[in-house]
């Protein structure tokens, strides 16, 4: 059964912080719907992020997810949305989409996650430094956007059931 609420659950952060591993469950958990912004954006473009970057370029990419932005404040309700890692860099108004939840995770414990082959299909990964830089600039956009800051090194199920917590 599916929610009827209107709010949509937004989560935010770095890249391997488990957006979409939280996301799914999330969605399964409240009864909403599961976007994946970066999944939505392949989809239009029919190819992955990874070709988009390479033919395209970064600042293309970034006009795509104002584009998917504004779509998902516009047209979706009673959905948890997992936005790509720099959405909050380019996207002002994330509160325009729903209510935003920041899964916070250690630079170090990222890089523990995503391994050499994950990293590798990771445009913006493909220099440590830069990642961790990338890393340092992204966390205070990260908290300003945020409603809710949540521990990420937490499991997917105790992160769900915080969020749940901080709904009621």
């Amino acid at each position: 059964m599916l929610s009827d609420c209107a709010e949509n659950l937004v989560l935010i952060g770095f890249m391997g912080a488990g957006k979409s591993t939280v996301g799914r469950l999330l969605a399964k958990e409240t009864g909403r719907y599961f976007l994946d912004a970066d999944a939505l954006i392949e989809s239009a473009q029919g190819r992955p992020i990874p070709s988009i970057f390479k033919e395209n370029g970064e600042t293309f990419f970034r006009s795509l997810e104002r584009e998917s932005a504004e779509w998902l404040a516009r047209c979706v309700r009673g959905s948890v949305i997992s936005t790509g890692g720099g959405m909050p860099a380019v996207v002002e108004r994330l509160h325009a989409m729903g209510r935003v939840i920041y899964l916070q995770l250690p630079f170090e414990e990222i890089m523990a996650r995503l391994g050499p082959e994950e990293r590798a299909k990771r445009p913006l990964f493909q220099n440590p430094d830069k990642a961790r830089a990338l890393y340092e600039t992204r966390r205070a956009l990260y908290e300003r956007q945020a409603d809710i800051i949540l521990d990420a090194r937490m499991s997917p199920r105790a992160i769900v059931e915080a969020v749940l917590r901080q709904l009621d």
